[in-house]
C-alpha cells in the first residue's frame, strides 16, 4: 500500500461514523434535546443502556420501579415540560406495564416516546420468547407505532418521532426496538434537531370569531387541553378580561386560567357545580380553545348536544381531524392554543358591558360553589386545603390521582401559571405518585403535592422509593378511607348498602414509606394537618403524609347517608 493509500485509507476512518444502533440512539435523544428519561432496565436493549453510561454526564437515567411507574412518570414529564417524555422498557411484560401510560398520554394529548426492546428480527412469528406486534398492540392508542429494522434508519424514525409527538395534537409514539438491531453498526449521519410544526388562525378567522362573539348575549369560554405555554395562558387570561367573557376550564385543567380572576367562572370535572352544568346550557355561544370536549367535559355528552350544539360553536383546536368530530362547529380555528391566545389577545376589545351581569353571576356561582361542606368529623380536608392554598408557592405542582378524592385539590385549591396540575383525564388509578416523583425529579426546587388515594397509592406509592434513589422531594398526601371511594359512591348510588368489592384493608402507610426513608406522619385532625405539612417541607426528603379522612363524606359534595337517601326517594 502506498503512502497517499494509506493517508486516504486513514482520512476515511477519521471521517467514519459508523456507530452501534443503540450509540445512534443515544445521540439522536441528545440531539433533539433529551436529557432524562425514565426506565425499567431489561436485556432486549442493553446496548441502549451501556450507550448511555458514556453519556451519564449529559443524561440522567431514572430506573423506576415498575414499567406502569416508569410511563406515568415519562407522561407527567411530557404535560409538564412540553417536551416528550422518554421512556425505555423491555419487550413483552414491560411494554404491557407501560401500555396504561402510552392510553393516558394519547387522551391527555400528551407528548411522550415510548421505546421497546423487541426480540431478535431473525427470531419473528415463532411466538419466540416476550414476543409481541408493537405495531398491532400500540396502533389504537398511539399517534404512531413502528418497529425499527434497519439500523442506518435510527436518526430517520428518532426524528419523525419526535416531531409527531410534538406537533398537531401532541400524543404518544411507540419505537420496537429489536436486540439485533442495536447491536449492529451502521455508519450514518445524525438528524437535524426536530422542529414543532403547529397552526395559527389567520386574520379572517379572527374577526370572523369576533363577529360571532360581538352578537352573543351569554358566550362563554372553555379553556383545556395540552401544549399551553405560560404567555398563552396570560393571552387567554387578558382577552377574556378585555371583553368581560366569562371563562372555565376542561376537566383536570385549571392551570390554563388564572382562577384568581373574575372572568373564572369553575372547572367542568367530576366534581362540577350544577350551577356551571346549569350556566354552559344556557350559553348561545361557546368559545372552545384547546380543549376537545369530551366525556368527562360534557358530562357524557349530555350538557352539549351533538351533533350540532344548541349554542353557537367557535372551536380552535390543533389538529383539524378532532374539529367536529362529535360536534359540527359554527366556526372552525385550526391552531394551537397558545398561537390563538396571543392573537386574540392583541385585537381590539369587543366591549362587553352587556356580559357584565351574566359574567358576575357566573363568578359568584363558582364562588358559593367553592365553600366546603360542614362536617362533624375530626379531620375536616375543606379546611385543610384551604389552609394548604394559603401556603403553596406560585410555581408549586400538583399531581392528580383518580378518585373522588381528588374534589378537594380541584375544587379547595386555586391554580394560576406558573403552578401545574397534572392529573390523567384518562382516569387511571396509581398516576399520583409517578407523576410526583417525575415532577420533583425534574425540577427539586418545585414544591410538589402528590394527591392520592389508598387504592391508587397501593397501586403505584413504591415508585418513593424511586424519588428517595434520584433526588426526587414530593410531599405525598395520602387520602386513607379504607375503599375505593368512587366505586363506592357508583354502588351507593345505584345499590344502596349493597357494599361488594369496594372495601380495603390497608397496610401501616407511615411504616411502609418510613421502610424507604422518606418522612412519614399518620394526621388524624385538622389542627394537625399544616405543621405536618411544614415539616415534610422542612425534612429535604420525600414525604408521605397519612390522612384518616371520613368514609361517610364519599366525595367533597355528598355523603353515603345522603346517596341512600336520594334512591329511597
Amino acid at each position: 500500500m502506498t503512502v497517499q493509500e494509506r493517508t486516504s485509507s486513514i482520512s476515511a476512518k477519521a471521517q467514519s461514523n459508523a456507530r452501534t444502533g443503540g450509540r445512534i440512539l443515544v445521540d439522536q435523544l441528545l440531539i433533539h434535546g433529551a436529557d432524562l428519561a425514565f426506565c425499567v432496565p431489561g436485556e432486549s436493549y442493553l446496548e441502549v443502556l451501556d450507550a448511555l453510561y458514556d453519556v451519564r454526564d449529559r443524561f440522567k437515567l431514572v430506573n423506576a420501579r415498575h414499567e406502569s411507574g416508569a410511563a406515568n412518570m415519562a407522561e407527567a414529564y411530557g404535560k409538564l415540560t412540553g417536551k416528550p417524555g422518554i421512556c425505555m422498557v423491555t419487550r413483552g411484560p414491560g411494554a404491557c406495564h407501560a401500555s396504561i401510560g402510552v392510553h393516558t398520554a394519547y387522551q391527555d394529548s400528551t407528548p411522550m416516546i415510548l421505546l421497546v426492546g423487541q426480540i431478535a428480527r431473525g427470531t419473528r412469528d415463532r411466538e419466540a420468547f416476550q414476543e409481541i406486534d408493537y405495531r398491532q398492540m400500540f396502533g389504537p392508542v398511539a399517534k404512531w407505532a413502528a418497529e425499527i429494522e434497519t439500523t442506518a434508519r435510527i436518526p430517520e424514525y428518532m426524528a419523525r418521532a419526535f416531531q409527531i409527538a410534538t406537533s398537531g395534537r401532541p400524543g404518544p409514539v411507540v419505537l420496537a426496538l429489536p436486540e439485533d438491531m442495536l447491536s449492529e453498526t451502521a455508519d450514518v449521519e445524525d438528524a437535524k434537531p426536530y422542529v414543532t410544526a403547529q397552526a395559527a388562525p389567520d386574520a379572517a378567522q379572527m374577526n370572523a370569531m369576533r363577529e360571532l362573539l360581538a352578537k352573543s348575549e351569554r358566550p362563554l369560554l372553555i379553556v383545556g387541553g395540552s401544549g399551553w405555554s405560560d404567555q398563552g395562558c396570560r393571552g387567554i387570561v387578558a382577552f377574556a378580561e378585555a371583553n368581560g367573557i366569562p371563562a372555565a376550564c376542561s376537566f383536570r385543567r385549571q392551570d390554563v386560567f388564572d382562577n384568581a380572576s373574575e372572568n373564572y367562572v369553575g372547572d367542568l370535572s367530576t366534581s362540577v357545580a350544577a350551577s356551571l352544568t346549569k350556566r354552559v346550557k344556557e350559553a348561545d355561544l361557546l368559545l372552545v380553545v384547546g380543549a376537545r370536549l369530551g366525556e368527562i367535559t360534557t358530562q357524557t355528552y349530555r350538557v352539549i348536544e351533538s351533533p350540532t350544539p344548541k349554542p353557537k360553536l367557535i372551536h380552535v383546536y390543533a389538529d383539524a381531524d378532532e374539529i367536529g368530530r362529535v360536534y359540527v362547529p359554527d366556526l372552525a380555528i385550526v391552531s394551537s392554543s397558545s398561537a390563538f391566545a396571543e392573537a386574540a389577545a392583541g385585537l381590539p376589545p369587543i366591549g362587553g358591558a352587556k356580559w357584565k351581569s351574566w359574567r358576575e353571576s357566573a363568578r359568584k356561582d363558582y364562588v358559593e360553589a367553592s365553600t366546603a361542606p360542614a362536617v362533624s368529623f375530626p379531620l375536616d380536608m375543606g379546611k385543610a386545603m384551604g389552609e394548604l392554598a394559603k401556603t403553596l408557592p406560585e410555581d408549586f405542582v400538583v399531581t392528580i390521582d383518580a378518585g373522588n378524592f381528588s374534589g378537594w385539590p380541584q375544587r379547595f385549591l386555586r391554580y394560576a401559571r406558573p403552578c401545574r396540575q397534572l392529573g390523567p383525564t384518562s382516569g387511571a388509578m396509581g398516576y399520583s405518585v409517578p407523576a410526583a416523583v417525575a415532577a420533583s425529579i425534574a425540577d427539586p426546587r418545585r414544591v410538589v403535592v402528590s394527591f392520592v388515594g389508598d387504592g391508587g397509592f397501593l397501586m403505584s406509592g413504591q415508585e418513593i422509593g424511586t424519588a428517595v434513589q434520584h433526588g426526587g422531594k414530593p410531599i405525598v398526601l395520602l387520602f386513607n378511607n379504607r375503599m375505593y371511594g368512587t366505586i363506592r359512591m357508583h354502588q351507593e348510588r345505584e345499590y344502596p348498602a349493597r357494599v361488594s368489592g369496594t372495601d380495603l384493608v390497608n397496610p401501616d402507610f407511615v411504616a411502609f414509606a418510613k421502610a424507604f426513608g422518606c418522612h412519614a406522619e399518620r394526621v388524624e385532625k385538622t389542627a394537625d394537618f399544616m405543621p405536618a405539612f411544614e415539616r415534610a417541607l422542612k425534612s429535604g426528603k420525600a414525604a408521605v403524609i397519612e390522612l384518616m379522612t371520613d368514609p361517610e363524606q364519599v366525595s367533597s359534595r355528598t355523603t353515603i347517608a345522603a346517596l341512600r337517601a336520594s334512591k329511597r326517594h
